[in-house]
């Protein structure tokens, strides 16, 4: 008889007495491929439509709102934009702006924003939310449009041409640029690209590199979520190029303006993992540059700073959203300031 090791015996201990997984459980317990063959193109433009007009009922007595479309400098595309304005405008280049970019690979300026876009023209900001390609609401051919971290760049980008063409009462040496999540992302690869443009910037959140992404959710099903197109041409190890453009985290070096930073350890889609490899990067390369806040485990996590209560549209307040919003109000009033009229108190004409 040949004797069996302790660890044999343990082994198939372990095998007699764990439960059998048939074929349906194993699937079940597998990641699903991510499958958006049976959206509702229809259900989503007519969702816009309430949307719209949730923001425009929100707007009323507190600012000014417009729907807009523009040509992105890209040249194949309008894009469907929100502008919000302060109720009494100042004379030229009074107002500084903000480019305020949605979360979401599928996604628009959703409600949650309401008291914070408020808050932003109450003190002097005009804000300029694009809906970049691949945004739902706008049909199918427009959301087959995606480019994640390509030209939907150039679309947010091309909001400061706008500003500068359809909006005298904003000063072009006065526009910032925020954003969350995928937006934050967004936001980082404009100022990375097109540094110029922007006085300062915030990213919630961000999308930091792609590489841990796809690595950390599963190559497969992100990569049909951020490129069901092919328009990166591989997967990353074929090619190591355009994912190193497209992750913040590999353009750091281009960093020119001030940038705040915010994420948090309780993130369960932009995990810290991967958040912390950008914020560790900007605070040993761009110190004087770069704030960075990391918070521990705040209620809500990727959603920590937008929770509000969807019938009042009030903030949750919680100490922590408390002090991101705080955070972010004093580092964009510092380099954008709101409060200063270089117009001389000249009155713009009322936009329409």
């Amino acid at each position: 008889m040949v004797a069996r090791s302790p660890v044999v015996l343990l082994f198939t201990s372990i095998l007699l007495i764990a439960p059998a997984l048939d074929s349906a459980t194993i699937q079940e317990q597998a990641p699903r491929p991510f499958d958006d063959r049976a959206r509702d193109f229809d259900k989503d433009l007519r969702d816009q439509v309430e949307t719209d007009a949730k923001w425009r009922t929100a707007s009323d007595g507190y600012m000014q709102m417009q729907k807009i479309t523009y040509r992105t400098k890209v040249g194949d595309l309008d894009i469907p934009a929100f502008v919000f304005q302060p109720l009494h405008l100042r004379g030229p280049k009074g107002h500084p702006a903000i480019v305020w970019v949605h979360e979401n690979i599928r996604g628009h300026l959703y409600e949650h924003y309401i008291p914070f876009v408020r808050e932003a023209t109450s003190k002097g900001y005009v804000v300029i939310a694009p809906e970049y390609r691949g945004s739902i609401g706008y049909g199918k051919p427009f959301y087959d449009a995606i480019d994640y971290g390509g030209s939907e760049v150039d679309d947010v980008v091309t909001e400061v041409e706008v500003l500068k063409a359809k909006y005298p009462h904003v000063d072009p040496a006065r526009v910032g640029i925020m954003g969350w999540s995928h937006g934050g992302m967004i936001a980082l690869l404009s100022i990375f690209r097109s540094a110029t443009l922007f006085k300062s910037a915030v990213a919630i959140v961000p999308v930091s590199n792609l590489f841990q992404r796809l690595a950390w959710k599963g190559v497969e099903r992100q990569r049909q979520a951020i490129d069901p197109h092919n328009r990166y041409g591989g997967l990353p190890s074929e090619r190591h190029d355009v994912y190193k453009d497209r992750s913040p985290l590999y353009n750091v070096d281009k960093l020119e303006i001030p940038l705040l930073v915010h994420v948090t350890r309780n993130d369960d889609d932009v995990n810290i993992e991967e958040d912390m490899q950008l914020v560790d990067a900007l605070r040993a390369r761009k110190p004087f540059l770069a704030e960075t806040k990391v918070y521990d485990n705040p209620p809500g996590g990727h959603m920590f700073d937008r929770r509000v209560d969807p019938k009042t549209w009030q903030p949750e307040n919680t100490r922590e959203q408390r002090d991101s919003w705080n955070r972010v109000w004093t580092f964009l009033d510092w380099n954008l300031d709101p409060f200063h009229d270089v117009s001389g108190g000249v009155p713009s004409v009322l936009q329409r």
